[in-house]
């Protein structure tokens, strides 16, 4: 069908009449007395038999695996793993210490900047306090796995220091030149290395790397961040053909992590939004099908999945869904909207208690408000939301005086969506008005994704339910991301938080 003579005529009658590279160079080989015409035919023959061998012996194969396909098969990888098995992510209280101690402090003699020296001051006392903002959480998620063996590798613009200069994994001395402390290198002998480097703004190339180096490597953390998650457009060729599909496509399974920051805080279109809504349309889960809510739920959805989207709103939620991305028994890629004002808001901090013990990820966190302690037929609306969203409407909540009547809860994990967990909360509160609320604009963000399921979970599973649809509450559809104007990006907030805080 690709006839060049349709378009270039002259020229391809002179490539015909031309002779080929072989016969050419067969030629020359001839008139120099390297080679004879009796041993090229005799070579040609040769290689024609090889051929014909295989075509031949290919018809008697009984069939195939996909491994011998593979050019990375993992060996050994997924022997002895049961893929229904849920994977332990806490750790011990020793553990954590000892990370913290070596993430809040330098070498001797290391002359480090003063803005610094504040920073691991700070570090020192969440230490003391047993607490954790979300770098800690993030060193603890690191540190953790590099002391069990797992490589551990951060690529991406500006990831040393960090986007919003929260991170600071590479510390420089400030009177020696090329001198650097990695702290997360330094727990303990015979840890894993870990690896962070900060990338040219050129996402297509750098992501389409890490996911090879994924690829290759199982037992291994790779993610590559975005300076702010809409660059992740720039490389939409790799996310469409590779991230998301690879695994139907090639049975080639990949754990790479996106880490995207997003959310609305006033800046321009782009720089706010990591476009959550592609990711979603992109996931392989049937929103008209709800599945069997046994006790093999949760692990057959991570299985079943092409990939998980996430938005996490507490340190230690970000640290079990780290260390869960390496210890499930297989691979899958994860896209995890990360956050910005989260980074250093103190509401938005963990105790080490949710990182050691029976803690877990949790897919969904349920209100934590005095609803949780008050009558939950009292309650007259359940608001679900994700991400940074959740700390504007509690303390909407509370300056309105509705915290015993409203209950809010996260849904940490987007995609696949926690069926099981949405249940509970619908039959904790059996007479509230269900709303999703998002930042996003309503053609964007979790909506289109949110409302079918929630709606066809309670038809199915709800019967007696008073109130059988979910409402929305957010900002209007737009074709820009974001208002680019401060008071227009205050009095869209406004407007939601009204409409999430009304009863009706």
């Amino acid at each position: 069908m690709d006839e060049p003579m349709f378009t270039q005529p002259l020229m391809y009658k002179k490539i015909k009449e031309h002779k080929n590279v072989l016969q050419l160079y067969l030629e020359k080989l001839i008139s120099e007395g390297t080679v004879t015409q009796a041993e090229y035919d005799e070579e040609s023959q040769r290689y024609d038999k090889v051929c014909e061998d295989a075509f031949t012996n290919a018809k008697s194969v009984k069939g195939v695996r996909n491994r011998d396909w593979l050019d990375s098969p993992w060996d050994g990888f997924f022997e002895g793993r049961d893929a229904m098995k849920a994977p332990a992510t806490s750790v011990t209280l020793d553990r954590l210490n000892k990370i913290g101690q070596v993430f809040s402090t330098v070498p001797q003699g290391f002359k480090l900047h003063p803005g610094l020296k504040r920073t691991l001051r700070g570090r020192a006392e969440l230490l003391e306090h047993e607490q954790a903002d979300w770098a800690m959480g993030e060193a603890f998620a690191f540190g953790s796995l590099l002391t069990e063996g797992y490589h551990v590798r951060l690529s991406g613009q500006d990831v040393e220091r960090g986007t919003f200069s929260h991170r600071h994994h590479v510390l420089h001395d400030q009177e020696k030149d090329l001198a650097t402390y990695v702290p997360l290198n330094n727990i303990e002998q015979g840890q894993a290395t870990y690896t962070v480097c900060n990338s040219s703004l050129s996402e297509y190339a750098v992501m389409g790397f890490e996911l090879g180096y994924s690829l290759n490597d199982p037992n291994a953390l790779i993610m590559w961040e975005a300076q702010f998650g809409d660059f992740n457009n720039t490389a939409q060729c790799i996310i469409d053909q590779f991230v998301s599909s690879g695994q139907q496509k090639w049975v080639r399974q990949s754990g790479l992590v996106l880490l995207l920051p997003h959310g609305y805080e006033g800046m321009g279109p782009e720089h706010s939004s990591a476009r959550l809504e592609r990711f979603l349309q992109m996931s392989n889960d049937d929103p008209d099908h709800i599945p069997v809510l046994d006790e093999d739920f949760m692990m057959q959805q991570l299985h079943d999945i092409n990939w998980f989207v996430c938005n996490v709103t507490t340190p230690a939620n970000y640290f079990h869904l780290m260390r869960r991305q390496v210890l499930l028994p297989f691979r899958k890629p994860l896209v995890l909207m990360t956050p910005k004002s989260l980074l250093r808001l103190p509401e938005a901090r963990s105790s080490f208690a949710e990182m050691t013990g029976d803690s877990s990820f949790q897919r969904l966190i349920p209100d934590q408000g005095p609803p949780a302690k008050a009558d939950p037929k009292e309650v007259v609306k359940l608001l679900l939301c994700t991400g940074k969203v959740y700390y504007e409407l509690v303390k909407e909540r509370e300056r309105t005086g509705q915290d015993d009547t409203i209950a809010i809860c996260r849904v940490e994990q987007i995609s696949p969506f926690p069926y099981d967990l949405v249940l509970k909360e619908l039959n904790k509160y059996p007479f509230a008005r269900v709303q999703w609320v998002q930042e996003e604009h309503k053609n964007m963000g979790s909506w289109f994704y949110v409302q079918p399921r929630v709606n066809n979970l309670i038809r199915s599973h709800c019967p007696d339910r008073t109130h059988r649809h979910v409402s929305y509450a957010g900002r209007p559809p737009s074709a820009s991301a974001a208002a680019g104007n401060k008071q227009l990006h205050l009095m869209e907030i406004a407007q939601f938080l009204k409409d999430a805080m009304s009863p009706v």
